[in-house]
């Protein structure tokens, strides 16, 4: 938050200010956007007489045309009339035209089930379509939904789920879970070009789960989870996985985890605390030595997200979500597809190196791909990432039956 001019204004806010006038040392500042607990913002654009805020209300983006003044209108005051015509659950993006001479926008919308799509936004008009993306996969029967968890301590942690109209809720069905949950990264819907060609057309249900860590919520969302709140994440995560569950959507023989990144420390954060709730993991370029991350390729830049562990009083916490220090002799993990690159030059493959090593010395069931060309991506051209995904898909099928 910030006190400034005799007021505090939110985390997250959006506002605004005469420029000669807060020069001069004026601080009497417009609020554009306050966000709730329930809304956050996602960006803005300025076009030559209007200002579109984009703002995420319950991971749904909603968007709204801003005018300053007008006649007879107070000083500080602006017009608001939200932008019709957008689908109820899509990521939207809003991009001046011309922000000089025009009060045009380009709008991009990413949906589940649609894919992505450009329009003109024009005052006064619906939004006029101009191009898409193909379409990769059939989305014939498919709906996209939103539910929601409840977390360890409370916490109320939304979830988007597509699967096919009418799923029967037997606890059969193949179901994979994507996380991130870290550097105030937002998870909103989008088309999933590869997952919908490779589970959704044949009959798999796919999950993105918006646990703390991200920014679904704006700051305060993410800074839930940082350094010795990190286990929110996990917690936040394996609450979805139960309420699939216990919606009796999938049971854990039949439900596959995904993550990548800091999504693969989530996910091996999962594998070591909640084994039993896992069919198999898929656990892609990830942090989980978190008491030597500091120390290899970029990993000195991220203290700020998770502390630094030669410091002890930060060890003793660090420890409690490092995935290599938790796995334990006596337990049975799901099986584990790792993923990583040689040439990763953000998260070293010594991670997924060590972590399999360990694995396969408890007499687990894992599996290791490590691709030699494709920096943290962990493939270089198209067809090394179509072989990775295809075995990362062919791993899940025939783990999660």
């Amino acid at each position: 938050d910030w006190t400034v001019g005799g007021r505090t204004y939110r985390a997250g806010s959006l506002l605004a200010a005469g420029f000669d006038a807060f020069l001069a040392g004026e601080r009497r500042l417009d609020v554009l956007f306050e966000p709730t607990e329930r809304r956050s913002q996602a960006g803005w654009a300025a076009t030559r007489a209007h200002l579109y805020v984009n703002a995420l209300d319950d991971v749904r983006s909603r968007v709204e045309r801003l005018t300053r003044g007008g006649a007879g209108a107070p000083a500080g005051t602006w017009r608001r009339e939200p932008v019709a015509g957008l689908p109820e659950v899509a990521s939207v993006s809003v991009t001046a035209v011309d922000e000089v001479d025009s009060d045009d926008a380009w709008l991009t919308v990413d949906e589940f089930l649609t894919p992505t799509t450009l329009s003109l936004l024009s005052p006064g008009k619906a939004p006029e379509r101009l191009k898409a993306l193909p379409a990769f996969f059939d989305a014939t029967g498919l709906v996209a939904r939103q539910h929601a968890a409840t977390s360890k301590d409370g916490t109320r942690v939304p979830y988007f789920e597509v699967a096919r109209a009418g799923l029967p809720l037997d606890g059969t069905a193949p179901t994979l879970l994507y996380g991130y949950g870290g550097f105030e990264i937002s998870e909103t819907p989008a088309y999933p070009a590869k997952a919908g060609a490779a589970w959704l057309e044949r009959g798999g249900v796919y999950v993105i789960a918006n646990i703390r860590g991200g920014g679904e919520y704006g700051p305060r969302w993410h800074q839930a989870a940082l350094k010795e709140k990190r286990p929110r994440s996990e917690e936040d995560f394996a609450a979805v996985a139960e309420d699939l569950v216990r919606r009796k959507v999938t049971s854990p023989a039949h439900l596959g985890i995904l993550g990548g990144s800091n999504g693969g420390l989530l996910v091996g954060n999962a594998l070591a605390g909640r084994p039993e709730l896992y069919g198999a993991v898929v656990c892609m370029v990830p942090l989980l030595d978190m008491r030597r991350y500091t120390r290899l390729l970029a990993g000195a830049s991220w203290m700020g997200e998770y502390g630094d562990p030669d410091r002890p009083e930060e060890w003793a916490f660090i420890q409690a979500f490092s995935p290599y220090h938790r796995l334990k002799a006596g337990v049975r993990y799901p099986p584990t597809l790792l993923v990583t690159s040689t040439r990763d030059d953000r998260v070293h493959p010594g991670h997924a190196r060590k972590f399999g090593a360990r694995l396969r010395a408890l007499g687990q069931d894992v599996l290791y791909y490590e691709n030699i060309e494709g920096g943290h991506g962990g493939a270089a051209t198209n067809a090394q990432s179509a072989h990775l995904w295809a075995l990362s898909y062919a791993f899940l099928r025939s783990k999660l039956k």
